[in-house]
């Protein structure tokens, strides 16, 4: 699916339950996660690959830094805990926030610059599991999982750095990504 612009709670509640009906995974609840951006021009890019340059390069010295001064707290023992709590913090990482609820990304979309037009985006993880590397698609298949916990990412297979790259930078197929993805242009004056 491609762009959808709605200018009222009741278009976009349509619209997702429609995607949710043509995407039938079988799961109890909806597979689809939601990310809001406020402006329509924004780039949907992490907040690490926004600083440019060889991020691959600098993430670690982001992250040593953090932990030094982190001290009071702690997350779980992975590197991915520690993206997460700095991500939370406002660290530039290689994270982007996506969440369950269209509320939620709604508010994102919709909370700041009341002169544009906000975005909300949609992926359906069920669908994108199809796009994974085999190992990835194997590991959420023996958990039952649809989405990756830290501990999950932490023990994935360990593979070159070249090949690795997709976890910082993704670049999936253009003809796979509309099968899986949607977005919402939502119109302000009509979503508050």
């Amino acid at each position: 699916m491609g762009m959808v612009e709605v200018s009222s709670w009741r278009e976009l509640d349509d619209a997702i339950a429609g995607v949710d009906r043509r995407h039938g995974s079988g799961h109890a609840h909806s597979t689809l996660v939601f990310r809001g951006l406020a402006k329509s021009s924004y780039s949907h890019v992490s907040g690490l690959a926004r600083l440019q340059g060889d991020y691959a390069v600098l993430e670690p010295h982001l992250i040593r830094n953090f932990r030094k001064y982190a001290h009071r707290q702690t997350p779980g023992p992975t590197v991915w805990d520690w993206l997460a709590l700095g991500q939370h913090h406002g660290l530039p990482t290689r994270l982007l926030d996506w969440t369950f609820s269209p509320l939620v990304a709604l508010h994102f979309a919709t909370a700041s610059w009341p002169a544009d037009d906000g975005v909300l985006l949609a992926v359906d993880c069920a669908a994108a599991h199809r796009l994974l590397p085999e190992p990835l698609r194997v590991m959420l298949d023996r958990e039952g999982a649809l989405l990756f916990t830290t501990e999950m990412l932490a023990r994935r297979p360990q593979t070159s750095r070249a090949s690795t790259r997709w976890t910082t930078s993704p670049s999936w197929p253009s003809s796979s990504r509309r099968h899986w993805t949607s977005g919402w242009s939502t119109s302000r004056r009509c979503c508050r």
